[in-house]
């Protein structure tokens, strides 16, 4: 039976590409998205093109009804989740003192209860399988903290503490639970940096590179398959040596 993997924000950026390394890999894939009807729709039709099975749902992850709704829509497409990579998440960049309530409130919704509500979701068949692996995305600023980027950073670095804590507890069902954090990555979460900024941070790594989002996906691929059976509550940081 192929594995199946549900990918959360895979619409978009290291999200798509994701999707389509799995797809590549002989699993089933689940593409969630909020927002990106179209694209998640266009890489739902480009997956099956290919020979895969795969399945575009919406739902904004950080309600807990949504995420409930879209596990029963996908009781339709499988009744197994093999693996969740827990990837949707917002950033902004904004000073401390002008952060407001809202702001805060909605960096840790997406980037912090989305992954506790899908994590809720999908544990109890993985436990009852006694087997599964979980992937999150943190960021490299989660792991160093960033100035003008401090309720983000505080949200990536609870996503650390949260896989840490969540591997201890499940681990003893089979269950691998990991995180990434990633340095620079060429996405759209950064088009928001000039060139000159995208050039500076690349000379700044050790390996004078900016990373991809294939670089990212090919990491949570090792992660969720037998080959990383013996890691687990781990925080890999992928970042070109730039900390």
């Amino acid at each position: 039976m192929r594995k199946t993997v549900l990918i959360t924000g895979a619409s978009r950026g290291i999200g798509r590409e994701t999707a389509k390394l799995f797809a590549e890999n002989n699993y089933r894939v689940i593409i969630n998205y909020l927002n990106s009807k179209i694209e998640a729709e266009n890489l739902e039709k480009e997956l099956k093109n290919a020979g895969c099975d795969a399945f575009a749902v919406c739902a904004d992850v950080s309600e807990k009804k949504q995420v409930q709704k879209m596990m029963e829509e996908i009781k339709e497409f499988t009744n197994h989740i093999d693996v969740l990579v827990n990837n949707a998440g917002i950033a902004q960049q904004k000073m401390f003192c002008d952060t407001t309530e809202d702001d805060w409130d909605r960096l840790f919704n997406v980037n912090v209860k989305g992954m506790f509500n899908c994590c809720q979701a999908v544990l109890p068949g993985m436990i009852k399988r006694q087997s599964g692996k979980i992937v999150n995305l943190s960021s490299v600023w989660g792991v160093c903290g960033a100035s003008c980027e401090v309720a983000y950073s505080a949200s990536k670095a609870a996503v650390i503490g949260f896989t840490k804590a969540l591997s201890k507890e499940v681990g003893a069902c089979r269950i691998n639970v990991n995180c990434v954090a990633p340095g620079v990555i060429d996405t759209d979460m950064n088009k928001n940096l000039s060139a000159e900024a995208m050039e500076e941070l690349k000379e700044s790594t050790s390996l004078g590179l900016t990373g991809t989002p294939r670089d990212v996906a090919e990491m949570i691929l090792f992660l969720s398959s037998d080959k990383a059976k013996f890691i687990a509550g781990q925080v890999i940081n992928l970042n070109g040596g730039w900390i």
